[in-house]
C-alpha cells in the first residue's frame, strides 16, 4: 500500500509570495504600477512557470472572497507568514495590488523571456535540469570519475534518459540566450554548479553549445 503524501497547503502559492516580501524586510512594497523588490523575484519565477501565476490569482481570490478572518480558513492563514502593510492599507489591499500585478504580468509576457535570475535560488528554480548537470557532472571531483567532458555528458545522458537530458539541452539554449556578456555567463554557471574551466583554446559559451550538441545527438 503507498503512503499518501503530505497535504498540499491550500494557499502555498501566497506562502511563496509572502516569504519573498519576508526576505525583504517583512513589508508590502508595491506600488501600484511598479512591483516591489518582494515581488519581482516572483514575477521572474512567473516568467518561468506561469502556471504558478495563475495559480497565485487563483489562491488570492479565493482567500479575498473568504475573507482573512472567516474561521473556517484560520488555520491556513495563521500559517502565512506576517507582512506588514503600510501606513493607510490592509493586507487584503497589498494582496489585491500583488494580485494585479501577477495578472497583468500574465496577460503580457512579451518581455519574461528577457528577466534575468537575481540570486542563486532563482537561478537554480529557473534551469533545474542544468542545475543538475553542471553540479553533479562539472563539479571539483570531475577528475576522478571522468577523462573528458564528454564522457560525463555521455554518463548524464544516459543516466537520465533522453527526455529529461532534453531538458537540459533546452535550458542551455535558455540561457545562451538569455545572458549576454562572457563575465555574466560565468557567474551564471558558477552559480548553477559548474566548477571546470572549459577546455583550452575553447569559450565557455563555445563549450555550453558543444555540450548541448552532444546531448542532443544523444538523447
Amino acid at each position: 500500500m503507498t503512503e499518501a503524501g503530505p497535504p498540499v497547503q491550500r494557499f502555498h502559492e501566497i506562502d511563496y509570495i509572502l516569504s519573498a516580501y519576508a526576505s525583504n524586510g517583512f513589508t508590502y512594497s508595491d506600488a501600484a504600477d511598479v512591483p516591489g523588490p518582494g515581488l519581482a523575484p516572483y514575477l521572474r519565477l512567473v516568467a518561468r512557470d506561469p502556471a504558478r501565476g495563475t495559480t497565485a490569482v487563483q489562491q488570492i481570490d479565493d482567500l479575498l472572497a473568504i475573507g482573512l478572518s472567516a474561521e473556517e480558513i484560520a488555520d491556513e492563514v495563521n500559517a502565512l507568514p506576517r507582512i506588514q502593510p503600510p501606513a493607510g492599507m490592509t493586507i487584503e489591499d497589498c494582496l489585491r495590488i500583488a494580485r494585479d500585478h501577477i495578472d497583468r504580468f500574465l496577460q503580457d509576457q512579451s518581455q519574461a523571456h528577457r528577466l534575468k535570475p537575481r540570486n542563486q535560488q532563482e537561478w537554480e528554480e529557473r534551469f533545474p535540469m542544468l542545475d543538475q548537470l553542471l553540479g553533479a557532472y562539472f563539479c571539483q571531483d570531475f577528475p576522478d570519475w571522468y577523462a573528458t567532458w564528454q564522457e560525463a555528458i555521455d554518463d548524464y545522458v544516459a543516466g537520465m534518459g533522453g527526455e529529461e537530458a532534453g531538458h537540459a539541452a533546452e535550458e542551455i539554449t535558455e540561457l545562451l540566450t538569455l545572458v549576454d556578456s562572457a563575465e555574466e555567463l560565468e557567474q551564471a554557471t558558477h552559480i548553477l554548479g559548474l566548477e571546470l574551466l572549459p577546455p583550452r583554446g575553447m569559450t565557455l559559451r563555445r563549450w555550453l553549445e558543444n555540450m548541448r550538441h552532444r546531448i542532443t545527438s544523444k538523447a
